[in-house]
């Protein structure tokens, strides 16, 4: 089969013809229709996602969409022709997904939304597990509350904003005044993202802060973060919480805090049906017509270094490779 491989930090993805693996027990062989590309997938190639523990050379990708060719011993949620997605490879040493092939843990898996197509299908799985785990798994979102997100329109933020919607919650996001319409198009409220925190924590909660709020981008907006909380009963998620803080504001709200780390099911092994569950929720919310994915331009297997390139730059919506 096909792969491509990348061979030194931010090297050429050189095509190698390899052996076409065959799944063991508990695996699927999926042949890969569509695969995403995320900034860690960049990060990665660039030697700089060390916390990926994905040594070069290597084939890169974590997402992907595509039909199940063979199932091992003991798989019967799938089957041969089922339509798949999921985070399966791209760290620890394992397989990506720039290939024609795939085997993946069946417990990574959830048959595809069918409502969406594949390349819709392969933007989804690592922002929309990160969402889930920190809005769902961890702060507990459910009817009524008030749900800050930052960056509303980056990968996890977009899917952020419609699963808390899906629950029924009132939401507001942080971003540019040119994406401003991109969430208000979702069904929640715009906040500039250059408005300081107490300005706009008194406008929409009254002074009394969000019940939960989602940080996506790390160091000071974090720190933010713990500003803009509820006192006693609120909650803050980070899924880039990496750096030192000081968590004196939070403790003086009585409120609380969690961190998402979305690659540790892959590089431990620990949890891994919990992804699959998500992803199976996921597309039963497509369907619905309450999640999608933003997506960037097309790309094929022949625009590979432009694809990562784009989004080592930041594009807008998920650039997804089709090959």
């Amino acid at each position: 089969m096909k792969t491509y491989v990348v061979e030194s930090p931010n090297g050429p993805f050189r095509p190698v013809d390899i052996p076409t693996p065959q799944p063991a027990g508990g695996q699927v062989l999926v042949r890969i229709s569509a695969s995403g590309v995320n900034p860690l997938d960049t990060k990665i190639r660039a030697g700089q996602g060390g916390h990926a523990r994905q040594p070069l050379p290597a084939v890169l990708g974590l997402d992907m969409a595509g039909t199940a060719a063979s199932v091992g011993d003991g798989v019967t949620g799938f089957h041969p022709g089922d339509e798949v997605f999921g985070m399966v490879g791209g760290v620890a040493g394992l397989q990506g997904t720039l290939a024609e092939f795939i085997v993946a843990d069946a417990a990574l898996l959830a048959h595809k939304p069918k409502t969406m197509t594949m390349r819709q299908s392969a933007a989804m799985p690592l922002v929309t597990i990160t969402a889930w785990e920190g809005l769902v798994d961890r702060a507990k979102v459910h009817a009524g509350q008030t749900v800050l997100i930052h960056a509303g329109v980056g990968g996890v933020g977009y899917a952020a904003v419609q699963i808390a919607l899906a629950r029924g919650a009132k939401v507001f996001t942080t971003v540019s005044a040119d994406k401003r319409s991109i969430v208000e198009a979702l069904g929640s409220i715009a906040i500039d993202r250059n408005t300081a925190v107490n300005d706009y924590v008194a406008q929409h909660t009254g002074g009394a802060g969000f019940d939960i709020v989602y940080d996506t981008l790390g160091g000071a907006i974090l720190d933010s973060s713990f500003l803009a909380v509820k006192r006693y009963t609120g909650h803050v998620v980070s899924c880039l919480g990496w750096g030192t803080h000081a968590l004196a504001p939070l403790s003086f709200r009585a409120a609380t805090y969690s961190g998402v780390f979305t690659l540790l099911p892959l590089l431990s092994g620990l949890g891994r049906a919990n992804h699959g569950h998500i992803l199976h929720e996921a597309a039963k919310l497509a369907e619905q017509n309450q999640l999608k994915p933003l997506l960037a331009e097309q790309g094929s297997e022949q625009d590979i270094a432009a694809a990562y390139e784009a989004v080592a730059k930041g594009s807008r919506g998920k650039v997804v490779l089709e090959l």
